[in-house]
């Protein structure tokens, strides 16, 4: 086998370790929860769960399931939620309406009010997705069928200057069909996301250099789209199943 052969052939191997690599493991359904509510996002502390529709987030006891409170406050199209600072924050857009006003939501739990954190001016989308990482704010504006390439991920310092923006890669922006990234969270430096409704967790990275997000693997997951949150509990995740009306617990398994 001369060198250029050799060359190649190491390639090959080397890029078939990384694929395999990459599609090693998925996340596995662990316990449920039955919510009428659960049909936009889910998420939880040590003693509690929060489901997320449209317009409301309920409130349910972790150990018995049984329903606490609702929220009040008016909200038309609430989207993924994650537990920051003790309150429950959660992406909110006027999806379908246009023009594509957006803003973060937040629901306390000792009093169970609906709150705008920060309200966006002219936002690049429908905001589906916003996560804190440190005192910055990393938001995802989606946009759906023929221009659902043009969705985007927006960095914000503390003041809610842009920072940077990035696109996701066509093949990624096909996978999604006509939808867009309804869900995700941070997992160390790196992104697991969520379509709308297939049953798979897509592992994604911010590039150092570039303006395109990088798209490092694909998990099958129990939760068909939607948004997700991470479990403090268990160290796993919180989704929904929106047809069967569930807040599904999961973990990663090798």
């Amino acid at each position: 086998m001369n060198y250029f052969m050799r060359t190649a052939f190491c390639s090959i191997l080397f890029l078939t370790s990384v694929q395999a690599e990459e599609k090693k493991g998925s996340f596995v359904l662990t316990t449920i929860l039955a919510s009428a509510d659960a049909t936009q996002a889910a998420c939880a502390d040590e003693k509690f769960v929060y489901a997320v529709s449209n317009t409301r987030v309920v409130k349910y006891d972790r150990a018995t399931g049984k329903e606490i409170a609702k929220s009040e406050g008016e909200a038309f199209h609430l989207n993924s939620g994650l537990i920051h600072d003790g309150k429950v924050c959660c992406a909110h857009s006027f999806y379908p309406k246009k023009p594509d006003d957006s803003d973060i939501r937040v629901c306390d739990p000792a009093t169970m009010k609906l709150t705008i954190l920060h309200a966006f001016k002219n936002p690049p989308g429908s905001l589906t997705w916003a996560l804190p990482k440190g005192k910055e704010w990393w938001c995802c504006f989606a946009h759906y069928g023929a221009t659902n390439g043009q969705t985007v991920l927006v960095r914000y310092d503390q003041d809610w200057k842009e920072l940077g923006r990035w696109t996701f890669p066509p093949k990624l922006v096909e996978d999604w069909e006509r939808s867009s990234l309804s869900g995700g969270i941070w997992d160390g430096e790196t992104l697991l996301a969520t379509g709308h409704d297939k049953k798979v967790i897509y592992r994604l990275r911010v590039p150092a250099k570039g303006e395109v997000i990088e798209w490092l693997a694909t998990y099958d997951s129990p939760f068909p789209g939607q948004g997700i949150a991470s479990d403090p509990k268990t160290g796993g995740l919180v989704g929904i199943h929106r047809g069967e009306k569930k807040v599904v617990f999961a973990k990663f398994e090798k």
